[in-house]
C-alpha cells in the first residue's frame, strides 16, 4: 500500500500530517499491547470521521451508528493484524467502507442525509425550501449510483480523499478509482438533468 495518508479534513502541512500518523501509530502499538484507553483515544480521533462517511453512504442516522460502531469494534479485533503499511486513518476508512458496501448489497438505502443537515444556516424560508429540494435532489441522485460508484464518490467529493487513498481503501487501482468516480458524475449530471 502506498505511505499516503488521509487527511481529515484536507491539510496542506505535511509536518502535521506525519505528526498526526505518528501518533495514531504510537497509539495502535499501545492499543495493540492491551491498552485499552490508547483505542479509545483512536475512536475519539477517528469516531465523526467514520460515521460521517457511513451516513453518506448509509443515509439513515441508525444505520450510520451501527455500521460506525461495528467498524471500530472490527478495527479492536484485528488490530493484531494491522500492518502499518498504511495510515490507521486510511485503515478504518477502508473497515467501515467495506461494511457499509455490504449492507448496501445486502439492502438498499432509502436516504443519504438526514432532516438535521438541512438545518437552516441563517437563510430566510424561501431559501431554505430551495436549499432543501436541491438537496433532496442530489441525494435521490446519490442513491440512483451503484454502491462501488457512490463509494468512490462519497470518499472524494464529500471526504476530500486523494485517489490513491481511495484506491487504498476500497481494495482498486487509482484508475479504477478515476473511472467509478467519472461514472459516477455522468450519472449524477444525467439524474439531475432529469429533475430540472
Amino acid at each position: 500500500m502506498a505511505s499516503c495518508s488521509v487527511t481529515w479534513p484536507p491539510d496542506k502541512d505535511d509536518e502535521t500530517r506525519e505528526r498526526r500518523k505518528d501518533y495514531d501509530s504510537h497509539l495502535v502499538a499501545l492499543a495493540r499491547s492491551g491498552s485499552g484507553q490508547a483505542f479509545e483515544r483512536l475512536v475519539l480521533r477517528h469516531q465523526q470521521r467514520v460515521y460521517r462517511v457511513a451516513l453518506r453512504m448509509l443515509g439513515d442516522p441508525g444505520a450510520a451508528e451501527d455500521a460506525s460502531q461495528e467498524s471500530f469494534l472490527q478495527a479492536w479485533r484485528g488490530l493484531a493484524g494491522f500492518r502499518f503499511q498504511s495510515s490507521f486513518g486510511t485503515w478504518i476508512y477502508r473497515i467501515v467502507t467495506n461494511h457499509c458496501l455490504s449492507r448496501l448489497r445486502a439492502k438498499p438505502v432509502e436516504q443519504l442525509l438526514s432532516e438535521e443537515q438541512l438545518a437552516s444556516q441563517g437563510q430566510d424560508p424561501s431559501q431554505l425550501a430551495e436549499a432543501r429540494a436541491k438537496l433532496q435532489t442530489l441525494q435521490v441522485a446519490v442513491l440512483r449510483l451503484t454502491p462501488e460508484q457512490r463509494s468512490a464518490f462519497v470518499l472524494r467529493h464529500l471526504e476530500g480523499c486523494s485517489h490513491q487513498v481511495i484506491a487504498e481503501v476500497l481494495g482498486i487501482s487509482v484508475p479504477a478509482v478515476k473511472s467509478r468516480i467519472h461514472r459516477a458524475r455522468v450519472e449524477l449530471l444525467a439524474s439531475l438533468e432529469e429533475w430540472e
